[in-house]
């Protein structure tokens, strides 16, 4: 069984970095794409620079959180869109029938499925948050915790996406419900969760996961809560578990598109 789970491994690691080359062939395209991003990430801190020369603090944050927040929210993103893009158009996939080429390889389905591809840009986000991250200088305990709560924040922004585009087995139109969900997690999570209440703060905690991604490792690296730490990695391994098994009771209803295609 472990060697099993190895040899997943590897194939997974493989696929990716051969997602990476085949990007690299147009090394200006490559770069620009990333730089773009990075400058595009960073204009938007502009905004909460003059904010904060007119207030101390909003929502509870200071400067320095609300760039911990950009930097972790960016970072999450990126690494899930490098790692796991194909997550992200899973409903093309089951609605067109084109799971058939994933179907006949000898490797694990939903492995295949979410590395198959990788979106360039993300590198931009991942290496903005990155920046970040060296700017604030969290202290050494602060930089593991980010670097942690980046792959965690990864795991959710794609566990969540998995289970919105699963549901693409069972209804139609899922892909624009899951577009509008994913980026309404990146649009409410660059801001402090102390703005929100009531119904909205609710909504964002146990219904979209932007609390448990984003909001809850923010405060963890400013102020450790061992409670809180465990609640975000319990959440991370919790909704992945949920994700998958939607993801292979859903395929028991998948038809085939009968498309006559290959992967290499």
């Amino acid at each position: 069984m472990l060697t099993a789970a190895e040899n997943q491994l590897r194939v997974c690691f493989l696929t990716i970095k051969y997602n990476m080359m085949r990007e690299m062939v147009n090394k200006v395209t490559f770069l620009t794409n990333i730089c773009f991003m990075v400058l595009n990430n960073a204009s938007f801190l502009v905004q909460w620079f003059i904010l904060f020369r007119i207030r101390d603090e909003v929502g509870g944050y200071t400067l320095r959180e609300v760039m911990l927040l950009w930097g972790l929210t960016a970072s999450s993103f990126g690494l899930a869109h490098i790692l796991f893009a194909r997550v992200f158009s899973l409903p093309d996939l089951i609605v067109k029938g084109k799971l058939d080429s994933f179907l006949v390889q000898p490797k694990n389905v939903l492995v295949s499925v979410i590395t198959s591809s990788t979106d360039i840009s993300a590198i931009g986000d991942f290496l903005y948050g990155m920046v970040i991250l060296c700017i604030c200088g969290p202290g050494v305990s602060g930089f593991f915790l980010f670097l942690l709560f980046t792959v965690t924040g990864a795991i959710i922004f794609t566990a969540f996406g998995l289970l919105l585009g699963s549901l693409s087995f069972w209804f139609l139109r899922m892909d624009f419900l899951e577009n509008q969900v994913v980026m309404g997690m990146i649009s409410f999570g660059t801001y402090p969760d102390g703005i929100f209440k009531g119904a909205s703060r609710f909504l964002l905690y146990f219904v979209i996961p932007v609390g448990m991604a984003l909001w809850h490792p923010v405060h963890v690296i400013v102020n450790f809560h061992a409670g809180m730490f465990l609640a975000v990695l319990g959440y991370a391994c919790a909704l992945s578990a949920a994700a998958v098994a939607v993801f292979y009771r859903g395929l028991r209803r998948y038809g085939s598109g009968n498309l006559m295609e290959a992967r290499l």
